[in-house]
């Protein structure tokens, strides 16, 4: 339909559900709809066409009873949507061409009908619709334009629309046959992909978070799900998690704040047979996830409309050539190796990722056929990906440190359950409360909103949300009231009040108490169970608080973030070179900060914190300096509990291995090098999985070598793993 014409479709709908300003908002099926062709230049109207639709549920609200005069007995015999359609294609074409004109305008009052229940309902009934509801004007928007003096218009009826557009064209000057229409409004037909740069600016009123997706969900998918809102180009971000994998979120960004809002709309609207949960976002979030700044990517994504397919569990030795021979003739790659691109950490090593660009849809389902298929002694998967994707997990890897750049220093282990920058010293004062029986879904505001009028007398950054080992909520949050008396009042008020229909259990408590299960301890009717750490309490034991941080030590360390040892060596009574020399350091408040936690900027919001210990590299001598540094009895104290660890004599590292390696898989893969149980430490990530890689101490750099050489062909358990001398 044109943008400009004297031949104007005006169209109507409701659904069975809420109409008005809330129409889409429900997800409920549209069941009526109504057209008349109004003619501009004969100032006349046509025939009103009023059309019911039968909805695949048969099921009305009483408000779209009440707003439409309908009833079940009216609708059971309509026609399906489909057919409706038609007849509405047919039904303009005929009048149009009876007018002697080639092409319409359509013209709603508001558009909804058009992005909020059409298009959506089309998409999910893989429906084609005409062409003219991909371009509409909203009278609404235009009149208020043309007339800014105007009163508000509440409600505007198919007739009243006639009237006033005829009544605007006669009053037009003579040479003004007809209005040109200045806000057209279009769909986009599909979702552009493309890159976006860190240093763009995003707006925050145009970003959404949508939680609840399938894992398997593609970018497509999700503009499919946002279809008739229009998604700016590369507006898609999957969201990964530690280990790599999607976490069932994404970050989408519309052209405007106006799309942002009506997204908001579709809050636990479903994809499937799963709801999806929709929430405000910001322009930062976006960038994080979606924004880069490599060349090479860059250069990757430049070709436009390709198809991209990400390979997960590639051998480290696969070739190009290998890759392509894989995929067969049947999927060829855009460009041949030019359209591959190998995920590698900083220092070159495979990942064992890779993407792919087809140039259609055929190629890229062909591709797919292949997952699970073996290349070399390796399954390979693979899956649907996005140009955010790509990004997201070259800025992953490329951020990646690498332990055999480590100066060779000694290993300072710092406790990770480091103090949250907010939270208080621990106190016996009673001037916390305890929310327990959370819904999952309630944030920061609700909370708020929950508290009432105690509200005002919450401390500043004293919303405290305890979150799982996954990062989700885990039903708990604390809160730091002024006083023991504001927060006696809390518990007495605010007990088994209802939030989202679940009823929330307030408890008063102390600092000291909210600190342990923050820091990964458990508070129940039984009392306190410290969290499970080397640490005997919270705060270091006298030996370890009177040794404090260098700060040469900290900002060297803070440049390294090795993965977490699930099962460090236990410490040796034996006495070796102070070079080797360990130190426990007291919690800092920046340290949390390092340990990759999110929190909220105003009401921080602190995971549980692994229940481990992450090491960090200290400068040579730096530990003996510090004890230097120290009063004399405080420097003995430190010496005297200061544990050591026994000479490590030469170190191989193991990368590839399978998630579930345990210490005795690696010492029978090293059966005959003389290796003892500790000499095995396997590394783990923040989530507590293991990384795939080991560390293995030989007596000597001979024995060392030597296993290098003879066992690095050899496969273990049917994986091929990459053995690297690290002396």
């Amino acid at each position: 339909m044109a943008s400009h014409s004297d031949t104007l479709v005006v169209f109507f709908g409701a659904t069975a559900g809420a109409n008005g300003g809330k129409l889409g908002s429900d997800e409920r099926e549209i069941i009526l709809l109504v057209w008349q062709i109004v003619d501009l230049h004969e100032k006349k109207v046509g025939k009103l066409h009023r059309c019911l639709v039968k909805p695949d549920t048969l099921e009305l609200t009483d408000q779209c009873k009440e707003e439409t005069g309908l009833t079940l007995d009216d609708i059971v015999k309509a026609e399906p949507l489909d057919k409706v359609l038609q007849q509405f294609q047919q039904s303009v074409s005929s009048e149009v061409k009876c007018l002697g004109r080639s092409s319409c305008t359509l013209c709603v009052n508001s558009p909804l009908i058009i992005r909020q229940a059409l298009h959506p309902e089309a998409s999910k009934k893989n429906l084609v619709l005409p062409e003219c509801f991909f371009s509409f004007v909203d009278v609404r928007k235009e009149f208020h334009k043309c007339c800014p003096n105007a009163g508000p218009m509440e409600k505007l009826t198919l007739t009243s629309i006639c009237i006033l557009l005829i009544f605007y064209v006669m009053n037009a000057p003579f040479n003004h046959i007809y209005h040109k229409f200045s806000c057209v409004e279009t769909v986009k037909y599909k979702f552009d992909s493309g890159t976006c740069s860190k240093t763009e600016p995003v707006d925050s009123e145009t970003v959404i978070r949508a939680r609840g997706l399938p894992w398997q969900s593609s970018d497509q998918d999700i503009a499919r799900f946002f279809k008739g809102l229009n998604i700016a180009k590369g507006g898609v971000a999957l969201c990964l998690n530690a280990q790599g994998r999607r976490n069932g979120e994404a970050l989408v960004r519309f052209i405007n704040s106006e799309h942002r809002d009506l997204a908001l709309e579709r809050h636990k609207h479903h994809m499937g047979s799963r709801y999806i949960e929709v929430y405000k976002a910001t322009g930062e979030e976006f960038l994080k996830i979606a924004g880069g700044t490599s060349n090479e990517v860059a250069q990757f994504l430049s070709k436009e409309n390709q198809v991209i397919i990400r390979m997960r569990g590639l051998p480290f030795t696969a070739t190009p050539q290998e890759v392509l021979s894989f995929l067969g003739p049947e999927s060829p790659v855009t460009d041949g190796s030019e359209g591959l691109l190998f995920v590698k950490y900083p220092d070159g090593r495979p990942t064992g990722d890779a993407f792919v660009l087809f140039s259609c849809e055929e190629y890229a389902q062909n591709a797919l056929k292949k997952h699970k298929q073996i290349l070399g002694k390796r399954y390979i998967e693979l899956f649907r990906s996005t140009a955010a994707e790509v990004q997201q997990v070259l800025n992953r890897y490329m951020s990646t440190p690498l332990i055999s750049t480590l100066p060779p220093s000694p290993i300072v282990p710092v406790p990770v359950l480091a103090t949250p920058p907010f939270l208080p010293a621990a106190s016996s004062t009673r001037d916390c409360v305890r929310l327990r029986g959370l819904p999952y879904t309630a944030g920061i505001e609700d909370i708020l909103e929950f508290m009432g009028e105690h509200t005002v007398d919450i401390k500043p950054h004293g919303v405290h949300m305890v979150l799982n080992q996954q990062g989700r909520p885990s039903g708990d949050a604390f809160i730091q009231m002024k006083s023991p008396d504001k927060a006696f009042m809390v518990a007495q008020k605010c007990h088994k009040k209802t939030m989202k229909d679940r009823y929330v259990e307030v408890f008063q408590c102390s600092t000291e108490e909210m600190s342990i299960v923050l820091m990964g301890g458990t508070l129940n009717r039984s009392g306190l169970s410290p969290p499970p750490c080397k640490l005997p309490c919270l705060s270091p034991p006298t030996a370890y608080a009177a040794f404090p941080t260098p700060p040469a030590i900290l900002s060297e360390a803070a440049l390294y973030q090795p993965p977490l040892l699930a099962a460090p060596r236990p410490p040796q009574t034996t006495t070796h070179s102070p070079a080797h020399t360990l130190a426990y350091y007291p919690p800092q408040p920046h340290l949390y900060m390092n340990m990759n936690m999110n929190y909220t900027a105003y009401y921080p919001s602190p995971p549980v914190s692994p229940s481990t210990v992450s090491y960090f590299a200290a400068p040579p001598g730096a530990v003996a300096a510090a004890v230097a540094a120290q009063p004399h009895h405080a420097a003995a104290a430190a010496a005297a509990a200061t544990p050591v660890l026994p000479q490590p004599g030469a170190l191989v590292r193991m990368q590839g291995l399978p998630y579930n390696t345990g210490v005795k898989d690696i010492l029978s893969f090293f059966q005959g090098y003389q290796l003892q149980p500790d000499a095995v430490l396997i590394l783990y990530n923040f989530s507590g999985q293991c990384s795939g890689e080991a560390l293995v101490t030989f007596p000597s750099e001979e024995i060392a070598r030597r296993a290098v050489a003879e066992r690095s062909n050899h496969p273990f358990y049917g994986q091929q793993v990459h053995l690297v001398f690290c002396n």
